[in-house]
């Protein structure tokens, strides 16, 4: 038996491993590194995040992948030398981290890394007839393992694709098995560049989970203001947007778009929430000589809106539901006051309150599909309802080995 697939059995049979889940979203804002302790597997995951850094990206690193991100004409020379590029700037960040933490790559079992998306493109966007839904990340992980010297679990979305799915979001198979509880139906909702939801009833039924993309957390707002703003990545403390106000005809001409009608679970990405996006519908609304602040203000009722619409049709007529919130948007305080107002009646916490740090949460739900692709049995009765909630055609096992030599 090769040394490596002796390693792997080895640590697929253990009671824990170490595992360093990795999430770099659609903000471009820096690299999320948890070391998470993971014992047992499938409804008997335990979790414990030992360690939790954001590398931040430099200036370089951003504007190298903003020349392919979200853009149907580039350079493939580019994208071709940023793929293996990305893996070793991950693997950098990762040995970093290893170094202030302490340890050693003897004493990590697997990474698991996201990845950079640079395109999303489901069916219900690039509609053509002939292609199936697709979606690209790169960060090369064969350069990756090789640069930590630790065995790599990636590229977890062509799976998903592979049977049928939009290849996210993939939170669904992690929400479940970490914060699924009997006491309580959860809304776990994340706000990041796009925001999605997990809907987790209390019932434990896996084939009533829904776990979907719902429209524009940060995404647009983050470009405008880099682009409006000199200096400026995002609108620190809602600085910018407190000082303006919501225009309504923009905000309703925001809102027109035949995404929103789609049923769940869908996907979407900066390919169509984007600044062109903003310039439409100004001047559908005729509102393209308000202020930068009067805009900014906007999108940022606009992401509350569509948040809140989207989780008021995944409770249908629950009332008594919790949110969980994670991701970058819960720093934008106007626009977690706006979710707040529009929904007064329910309680609304971060993922601390389930012991998971909140910025964390996406890089723990990949070392978890990590977990389960070395160490999952499949449970064929939970598989298939979670399939079909994720409109997949049958239970998959997502995730690339990738050997270190």
């Amino acid at each position: 038996m090769h040394k490596h697939i002796s390693k792997l059995y080895q640590l697929a049979t253990k009671p824990q491993r170490l595992i360093i889940g990795l999430m770099s979203g659609t903000s471009l804002d820096g690299l999320d590194i948890a070391l998470c302790r993971i014992s047992g597997h499938g409804t008997d995951t335990d979790v414990e995040v030992l360690q939790f850094e954001t590398v931040p990206y430099t200036v370089d690193y951003r504007n190298r992948v903003r020349e392919v991100f979200s853009i149907r004409e580039v350079d493939l020379q580019t994208v071709c030398m940023l793929n293996p590029w990305i893996g070793l700037e991950h693997g950098k960040a990762i040995n970093t981290c290893l170094a202030r933490w302490g340890c050693t790559a003897g004493d990590i079992d697997l990474v698991a890394s996201h990845g950079q998306t640079i395109y999303h493109a489901p069916k219900h966007l690039h509609r053509q007839a002939d292609y199936p839904n697709s979606t690209l990340q790169i960060g090369d992980g064969d350069h990756l393992s090789h640069a930590v010297g630790i065995i790599t679990c990636s590229d977890f979305r062509q799976k998903h694709l592979a049977a049928g799915g939009e290849g996210a979001p993939l939170a669904m198979y992690g929400d479940y098995l970490i914060f699924s509880d009997p006491e309580e139906n959860r809304i776990l909702l994340n706000i990041g560049g796009i925001a999605n939801l997990t809907w987790l009833p209390r019932s434990l039924t896996a084939g009533d989970v829904i776990s979907t993309d719902v429209g524009p957390g940060n995404t647009i707002m983050d470009a405008f203001v880099q682009k409006r703003f000199d200096g400026r990545l995002f609108d620190k403390d809602s600085e910018l947007a407190r000082k303006g106000k919501v225009s309504v005809p923009l905000l309703a001409a925001l809102q027109e778009n035949e995404f929103f009608d789609i049923a769940f679970p869908k996907t979407i990405g900066p390919e169509l929430f984007n600044l062109d996006y903003l310039e439409s519908a100004a001047i559908k609304a005729g509102a393209e000589d308000l202020s930068a602040e009067d805009r900014l203000a906007t999108l940022n009722q606009f992401s509350a809106a569509v948040i809140v619409d989207a989780i008021l049709a995944a409770t249908r007529d629950v009332d008594d539901f919790s949110i969980y919130s994670s991701g970058g948007g819960i720093h934008n305080s106007l626009l977690v006051e706006n979710i707040v107002r529009r929904l007064p009646e329910v309680s609304i916490q971060t993922t601390s309150a389930l012991k998971v740090n909140p910025d964390a949460k996406e890089a723990v739900v990949f070392a978890v599909l990590a977990n389960e692709c070395v160490a999952g049995e499949k449970d064929y009765a939970l598989g298939h309802s979670l399939a079909n909630a994720a409109a997949v055609a049958q239970p998959v096992t997502m995730g690339k080995i990738s050997f270190p030599d």
